[in-house]
């Protein structure tokens, strides 16, 4: 590939509802970044930005949403990170397009992770969206808009115009998505065509918008990627008015209308201070959706919403999530599988593991059974139940789990995210990716499943077995890694056993763990 860079008055241009915007070109991909989408006051539903004279430069990107708390540099191997400048005025967007010449190409449109409270639209280096837009022949957005007490702070009992402040940042999602409908065919994109795609907060932010009925029409499919979180990101319920008056107390201020202007860090600060004993009090305390009017809450709850059952669904996880972030105390390199069910046996109990070796052996035959202390079930439980409800609805709910060892510590079960820069053709940019013989066979299976999913609904393609929509009773699950093969029920035995003898380990782990969770 010949490395082409153009940026002059005359290339990359395209025309948007509210003037022309200008980018660059870089090996044959038009780029446009910052692009603005909406404005917003703090706590106000988005409106459309004014009309602009000229041409709008967007070749930097725009702010991202401030943080309530800076992580410390840590697991850059894992999931190499990068930040950028904060300001609340974050209502922007990025596009990636193979050319603004009016073609109908399927629209991506990445939801970054985070939960609702933190991340970025380019706050991992795996986001890039240049490769998956030239690979695929697709356009690709990514958005910012407000997060925790920004985005989701319920005001509603101090009056209408603050009805919905408890989703505002839902409400920039789908101000960004109304963008997209009205602007990408400018972009080379097909405005009827558009896939939601997002990764843990971000896949959950793909649910929201499934129970949102203003978001409807705006998008035609959802990846939902490791974003069904059981009570990690449950709804935030309830009023928000003990929480607000105590952030007021707390600013000495008697007005809710001058927590709109009040600086943000003391707006935190603030919040910070009260939080922990609202929170343990069982009170609202936000950085979540909030359930109402508006939104109709989580589906495992609420059900999901009919009008939606048409909407094709990929949803899965990681092997190991959470539980494969800090290295191992074992090299199971060095174990036999003898040797490595004794360690099962060791941390878990003769009982359990008699119980468990078993069912894990038939679930995962290619692993050695120590794995099985690293296994996830935090995620992998609740989305097999998202799975089966989804797919009560519907003949287009596929599942899938991420199986891939990354190549740390001699071969590590892989982590939350392991997944993403697959997803985005991005392995080139992720060193701890890279397996000889490997690598370029695995991305191109779930690269093209993506692409396919994004052109039709459906993830088959010439790479990978025979992958059949789930039914409410068999849950179809394409397990991609080392040899990609589909297996159907495979752990639905296994894995409510394990948590019973888990779940109280891997609590103390969390609670003893000083390293930040990387989103």
């Amino acid at each position: 590939m010949n490395t082409q860079f153009i940026c002059n008055a005359d290339t990359a241009l395209a025309q948007t509802t509210k003037g022309t915007v200008r980018g660059y070109v870089y090996n044959n991909i038009s780029i446009f970044k910052g692009i603005p989408y909406a404005k917003a006051r703090r706590f106000h539903a988005p409106e459309p930005m004014d009309a602009w004279e000229g041409v709008l430069e967007t070749t930097s990107y725009g702010y991202v949403c401030p943080l309530l708390d800076m992580g410390k540099p840590n697991g850059e191997l894992l999931v190499p990170h990068r930040y950028w400048i904060m300001n609340e005025n974050c209502q922007n967007l990025n596009v990636w397009t193979p050319a603004c010449d009016g073609k109908k190409r399927p629209v991506l449109v990445w939801l970054h992770g985070g939960g609702y409270e933190a991340g970025s639209a380019i706050e991992q280096l795996a986001y890039e969206g240049e490769n998956m837009c030239r690979l695929g022949d697709v356009v690709v957005v990514s958005i910012n808009h407000r997060l925790n007490i920004l985005g989701y702070f319920d005001l509603s009992d101090f009056g209408e115009e603050y009805a919905n402040s408890g989703n505002a940042g839902g409400d920039d999602i789908i101000a960004a998505l109304q963008w997209v409908h009205d602007n990408v065919s400018g972009f080379g994109g097909d405005p009827e065509n558009v896939t939601v795609f997002g990764q843990s907060g971000g896949g959950a932010k793909v649910t929201t918008l499934l129970q949102t009925p203003a978001a409807d029409g705006l998008y035609a499919k959802g990846i939902n990627m490791s974003g069904v979180i059981g009570p990690v990101l449950a709804d935030s319920k309830g009023s928000g008015r003990d929480l607000a008056e105590a952030v007021m107390a707390e600013l000495s201020i008697s007005d809710v209308r001058e927590l709109e202007t009040i600086p943000y860090d003391a707006f935190a600060a603030a919040y910070k201070k009260v939080k922990p004993e609202l929170a343990r009090a069982g009170k609202y305390v936000g950085c979540t959706p909030h359930p109402n009017a508006f939104y109709r809450g989580t589906p495992d709850e609420n059900g999901f919403r009919e009008e939606t059952a048409g909407i094709a669904l990929l949803v899965g996880t990681v092997y190991g999530e959470f539980c494969t972030f800090a290295s191992s105390p074992y090299n199971k390199h060095t174990m036999t599988r003898e040797q490595g069910a004794a360690m099962v046996q060791r941390v878990l109990g003769e009982k359990a593991a008699e119980e468990l070796l078993p069912l894990y052996e038939s679930a995962y035959p290619e692993r050695n059974p120590v794995d099985l202390l690293c296994l996830d079930f935090i995620f992998r439980m609740p989305t097999q139940s998202y799975v089966r409800q989804r797919s009560a609805l519907n003949d287009c709910t596929y599942s899938y789990l991420f199986n891939q060892d990354m190549m740390i510590d001699n071969g590590r079960a892989p982590w939350h995210c392991a997944d993403i820069p697959f997803v985005f053709h991005n392995t080139e940019l992720v060193p701890v990716t890279q397996k000889e013989g490997v690598t370029d066979r695995l991305e191109k299976q779930i690269f093209d499943s993506v692409i396919a999913f994004a052109r039709t609904g459906d993830p088959n393609n010439s790479s990978i077995p025979h992958w059949p929509a789930s039914t409410q009773d068999t849950e179809q699950t394409m397990i991609f890694g080392e040899k990609t093969h589909l297996h159907a029920n495979h752990d639905a035995e296994l894995l409510p056993l394990y948590a019973k003898y888990m779940a109280p380990i891997f609590a103390k782990q969390m609670s003893e763990s000083s390293d930040d969770i990387q989103h």
